[in-house]
């Protein structure tokens, strides 16, 4: 029997692999066995993709027989039905239906299982995106600090098992068919009520030929690139993440005078950068910056490049999906080695540096702590051990979460989690905007203080001067005082202009500094909202199952538990940066004051230098 499908809805896709369907269009199915709810088929239009099995109901029509029978002599049933029916398909399908999640043999379709999720699928090859290849993190392009000789070995994220392209696919337990069967990174469930759910929420009708009813479950987002599916909160919530915690990893939340925040460190420091130095290797072809760092609680300096500070934001940015990993100071392909340049790249890291070290978690990560204390010119051996744990983390992902100590018996009202994680994307809306205004009009400002002021100014001194000039072609010995104090009056003006053009580093740079830090950090918070609402919309999903009578009351628990994690994780990141915030601002706005005091002081003093030359005449 030939294996066909209508279409029961329409359905528009959206990833890499997937074809649209029209409600009442009649599809051919490769097989009728589906991948965690999806079916793989070709529609009207040739198309060959997947789809939802939920979107389609699979119908059985007997093999073309002569034409009085509905045969080929018969006009076709459907529109988009080609006139002779379907050609049944054979034993073991052609190369072109074959599933080509393998390397060379398909699996049999009684015990086949999809590979981890997250996995696109591209013209029906299974993919892996960038995001598994690089943990969420895509390493720019740029050549400032290009990659080179031995920093790149072979153990990398991308070359771990379960990363196709490599050589190896997923197993059905989740360990590698291939490099010595080493663990995965993700768990692969093989739970079958975990079945993919519609997009936007609510599935539509289940339609099984038994008439059997099945019990509702929490579906599983369809968008498989979402952040939620990617940080690992999926997984997390739905129960499939587990691992072996040593206490060394445990990340503890403890309920403070103002809710949720992290553990303090028993240990804190602090990191000087100094000292930016150009150095060559390969006889001079390559050059680079390197910087001096010197921790307080070691006292140990160590050098480091850019590349060095960028592998670490890597790491960081990869590990930890509900902190906010501030971004470093952007790259640059021409001018790399310019004063100016490197002075603001220092002062970049020394702002980046200043907000790893303050933070709870970051500033005890093992991986920082490593960039931080390892001699890389006197050790290159522990270098590269410490930077092969750190690429071959196990805590990352789902796991991550399990790291997470939240306080003992406490509970959550999730409404009020809501409502606070609500106002708070708020808050960074309105941030965001503000500090894009404020890094605007400073931007502005400066620029009219470095040409405009500084030339404005000068040509009031020249013309005093000019008018100095004028008045020395009186001989008379009553005017020389006179003529020199209104040349001084010119020159004082002169010196203001130039007072103007060089006060933006003492003020307006580092206010500016601090807005494209925190810039960084507004950015990085969508994403960490968005895992925090995953998993309150898995929770109400629960909830409205087990309100139908459709889910055990204990299951909906354990959901609701583990996203009171994520959400205890949440609020105490975002305490955190309240309080840096408040420091930081704080801080910079008494320096700006400052420096604008001290500046117009020095504007004063020099007026009143002119003013006493007259004193004299």
């Amino acid at each position: 029997m030939a294996l066909r499908a209508r279409a029961l809805y329409d359905f528009r896709s959206e990833n890499p692999g997937e074809i649209s369907l029209r409600e009442h269009e009649v599809l051919s199915l490769c097989s009728e066995q589906d991948i965690e709810g999806w079916l793989e088929g070709v529609n009207s239009r040739g198309d060959r993709g997947l789809f939802p099995a939920s979107y389609v109901q699979v119908i059985r029509a007997p093999e073309p027989g002569p034409a009085g029978d509905g045969g080929p002599g018969a006009p076709a049933r459907y529109a988009n039905v080609p006139p002779g029916g379907f050609e049944p398909l054979p034993a073991a399908p052609p190369a072109a239906f074959q599933p080509l999640l393998q390397p060379q043999q398909a699996p049999p379709p009684s015990t086949f299982q999809p590979p981890s999720a997250g996995f696109p699928y591209a013209g029906g090859v299974l993919q892996p995106s960038p995001q598994q290849l690089y943990g969420g993190y895509q390493a720019s392009q740029g050549s400032d600090d290009d990659w080179d000789d031995e920093w790149d070995d072979s153990s990398t994220v991308a070359d771990e098992p379960g990363v196709l392209g490599s050589g190896t696919y997923p197993d059905l337990d989740g360990s590698s068919s291939a490099g010595g069967g080493a663990a995965s990174r993700y768990r692969l469930s093989t739970r079958s009520d975990l079945s993919l759910g519609s997009r936007g929420g609510s599935a539509p009708p289940q339609h099984h030929p038994s008439g059997a009813k099945s019990s509702a479950t929490v579906s599983r987002n369809l968008n498989r690139f979402s952040t939620f599916v990617k940080s690992g909160g999926e997984a997390f919530v739905l129960g499939e993440a587990s691992g072996f915690v040593k206490d060394g990893d445990k990340l503890c939340v403890v309920l403070g005078p103002y809710g949720p925040e992290w553990q303090e460190n028993p240990y804190p420091f602090q990191c000087t950068i100094d000292d930016p130095t150009k150095q060559t290797k390969f006889k001079g072809m390559k050059s680079y910056i390197s910087y001096k760092l010197v921790p307080t609680h070691t006292q140990v300096p160590v050098h480091r490049r850019y590349k060095h500070f960028d592998w670490l934001y890597a790491r960081l940015a990869e590990k930890f999906p509900v902190i906010s990993v501030p971004h470093l100071p952007e790259k640059q392909a021409t001018g790399r080695f310019e004063e100016d340049f490197i002075s603001k790249r220092r002062k970049g890291l020394i702002w980046w540096m200043n907000h790893m070290a303050s933070h709870p978690v970051l500033a005890q990560c093992d991986v920082f702590q490593h960039f931080l204390t390892c001699p890389i010119s006197t050790d290159e051996k522990a270098w590269k051990q410490g930077k092969r744990k750190a690429e071959k983390d196990e805590m990352v992902g789902a796991n991550f979460f399990l790291t997470l100590s939240t306080p003992p018996a406490a509970a959550l009202d999730l409404q009020e989690v809501e409502s606070k994680i609500d106002g708070f994307k708020c808050f960074t809306k309105k941030m965001d905007d503000s500090t894009l205004q404020l890094n605007h009009t400073a931007n502005e400002f400066a620029r009219k203080q470095v040409t405009g002021f500084k030339k404005e100014y000068q040509k009031v001194g020249q013309s005093f001067r000019g008018l100095s000039q004028a008045f020395e072609l009186d001989q008379q010995a009553f005017s020389a005082g006179l003529n020199q104090a209104i040349a001084f009056t010119g020159d004082a003006y002169d010196a203001i202009g130039e007072l103007f053009a060089e006060q933006p580093r003492q003020d307006l740079d580092p206010v500016m500094d601090l807005l494209a830090l925190y810039q960084g950090h507004l950015a990085n918070f969508p994403d960490i909202i968005h895992v925090q609402k995953g998993a309150l919309t898995k929770v109400k999903e629960s909830r409205r199952h087990v309100e139908e009578g459709k889910m055990e009351v204990q299951k909906a628990d354990g959901i609701q538990d583990r996203c009171n994690t994520i959400s205890f994780a949440t609020l105490a990141e975002i305490h955190h940066f309240h309080q840096i915030r408040v420091r930081d601002f704080k801080s910079q706005m008494q320096h700006f004051l400052q420096q604008q005091i001290i500046f117009f002081q020095k504007v004063t003093q020099k007026l009143e230098e002119a003013l006493h030359k007259y004193d004299s005449v």
